[in-house]
């Protein structure tokens, strides 16, 4: 009787986390784009790379994954995290704050070209379906590979990465359209084309409108209550189950998965749990990506290469010369010096990630031939392998043409995105210290976000409008999303010691030259965290008894600057000798 394992596809399991283990630091060493590096390692021990000798060399299967069933249903994980994650990454409130690039730059770049891409689709004997299909998903570009090469730059902060985002965002908003639409074409096949337009928009927008007033209605008050507990392993658990069950659900009405992980990540957005969660699946977001582009490698046949050379180089080059010529007129009529527009043009020339989503998707329902499917996936593929080179030629021309026109302008500094602010206050702790810091700072017109570990608090705070996320101050990762390298200052008003201590002594090592001024409980207290790195600290009992004094100084009739310099000799000495 044949052994069955007791897990199916664990060598593959244990293969995929073995290789992700030992890619992800090396990438990132030689600082080589992670989802290039997943792509190609994706295609080399796929059942089209080294699994094709295996049957001459039975060892090499020890190192391959010779069927992609093996890896099929882990792929479709990572496809519904890499969704969810995007979704996390937008909300209203950054679409609407960045709204002439996202919806004017946007929709004019994705619909140029798509019209483009398309007629050129049609002119070669597709039908006009598969064009549309393939018009629209071809215009979107990768948002993973162009945001780590502006993170790369440090260029997120500035006109150009702000706009570039901008218009990310819509690319990737149009997914959910996108999604629809490949259920509606394939749905023509069973009913009259106007019966199942009719019905496939109703469901879709009907499910997504149903997901979105049950979500905003129950995902805050559900976390509220597991908040409460402060157990990292809960928050995850919560995470997990709101965009499974969210997919299910749109796999339950028959649309995609993918779009499900999309709406939950988009209703988690915008809510003040955000960054909680985007740090508390931060280490699993490497795996999630590497399980995803592998998955896409596998599935890429580079002796296609062999039989079409000519054909596919003409493609990779025309969807590069295309896209970046309509994005270089997008950025340009947007304001942007010739220059910068060329620069991002070439930077949003590629394919995306989404193209190995959607046209899995459209072959699954015989939307696209396989053969089809195969010839576009290389085409992205090819595209997204040679894209930092691409964006490499793009800045030093749009650098050489910026300086033949010093002139030119690039357009206005800030384009007013909450998430790029710079020297703005970061607030640890919302009590009644916190909260009054934030009143002041309201009323001077100094920006300000606050982190806040008591979910009932952040709840009210945010129904008030206030900018507060909740989550644990100490937590670097938390402060990284807060951009408090960029802070004027880090205020620490926790009430509890051992809080105040954390957060102040995580902070100085993340941020050497950051000042950062801290709440105490006493003078003992005080001397500690100064001796962690506050650059200031106010003791509350002392400045209370200080104040007190002053007061009673002044009735007793002594003078004012006598009062000040006996205050300010008694606070030093008190806060150096605790």
């Amino acid at each position: 009787m044949e052994h069955q394992p007791a897990l199916p596809f664990l060598r593959e399991t244990l293969l995929f986390l073995t290789l992700v283990g030992v890619l992800i630091p090396l990438l990132q060493r030689f600082r080589i784009n992670q989802v290039l590096g997943f792509l190609v390692v994706g295609v080399l021990v796929g059942p089209f790379g080294f699994a094709l000798w295996v049957e001459r060399w039975p060892w090499l299967e020890t190192f391959t994954f010779p069927r992609r069933q093996g890896v099929q249903s882990l792929a479709e994980l990572g496809v519904i995290f890499l969704m969810f994650l995007i979704g996390l990454e937008l909300s209203v409130q950054r679409m609407w704050s960045m709204r002439r690039w996202v919806f004017m730059g946007g929709v004019a770049q994705v619909l140029l070209s798509s019209l483009a891409i398309g007629l050129l689709a049609y002119l070669f004997g597709n039908p006009l379906e598969v064009a549309m299909v393939l018009g629209l998903v071809l215009s979107l570009s990768s948002t993973a590979v162009v945001m780590q090469l502006l993170s790369q730059q440090r260029a997120l902060a500035r006109p150009l990465g702000q706009a570039t985002f901008a218009i990310l965002m819509l690319q990737d908003f149009a997914v959910v359209p996108l999604l629809i639409l490949i259920d509606l074409l394939a749905s023509k096949s069973s009913e009259g084309m106007a019966q199942a337009m009719s019905l496939t928009v109703l469901k879709s927008v009907g499910v997504v409108v149903l997901i979105f007033a049950i979500g905003r209605t129950m995902i805050r008050p559900v976390f509220r209550l597991f908040a409460k507990q402060h157990q990292p392993e809960v928050f995850m658990a919560l995470t997990l189950l709101i965009a499974l069950s969210t997919a299910a659900a749109t796999a339950a009405a028959g649309l995609s998965l993918a779009l499900g992980a999309f709406l939950a990540g988009l209703l988690l957005a915008e809510t003040e749990y955000r960054h909680e969660v985007e740090v508390t699946i931060e280490p699993f977001k490497g795996l999630l990506m590497g399980l995803f582009f592998m998955s896409v490698g596998m599935a890429i046949d580079l002796r296609e290469v062999l039989h079409h050379p000519f054909w596919i180089a003409v493609s990779v080059v025309g969807l590069i010369a295309i896209k970046a010529l309509v994005a270089t007129g997008v950025f340009r009529v947007g304001g942007m010096s010739w220059g910068k527009s060329l620069e991002g043009g070439m930077l949003l020339a590629q394919g995306g990630e989404f193209a190995f989503i959607v046209i899995g998707a459209a072959t699954a329902m015989q939307l696209l031939k396989p053969d089809v499917a195969q010839f576009m996936l290389l085409v992205v593929s090819l595209s997204l392998m040679v894209t930092p080179l691409v964006a490499k030629v793009g800045k030093t021309l749009g650098d050489r043409l910026d300086r033949l026109d010093p002139s030119s302008r690039s357009g206005p500094d800030e384009l007013g995105e909450p998430e790029s602010l710079s020297g703005h206050m970061v607030i640890a702790g919302q009590g009644r210290v916190g909260q009054l810091l934030a009143d002041v700072f309201r009323q001077q017109s100094v920006p300000y976000v606050a982190i806040e570990h008591d979910a009932q608090l952040v709840s009210r705070l945010v129904k008030l409008g206030r900018p507060v996320y909740y989550g644990n101050a100490a937590r670097l990762d938390l402060l990284h999303k807060l951009h408090t390298a960029r802070a004027a200052a880090l205020v620490v008003t926790m009430d509890q010691p051992a809080a105040a201590m954390h957060t102040v002594k995580a902070a100085r090592q993340a941020y050497p030259t950051l000042p950062i001024f801290a709440r105490s409980r006493d003078a003992l207290h005080a001397q500690e965290l100064r001796s962690v790195g506050a650059t200031a600290v106010v003791p509350e009992t002392l400045e209370a008894g200080l104040q007190l004094s002053s007061f009673a100084l002044h009735a007793f009739g002594l003078p004012e600057s006598d009062i000040a310099s006996a205050l300010e000799e008694e606070r030093e000495s008190r806060v150096r000798g605790a």
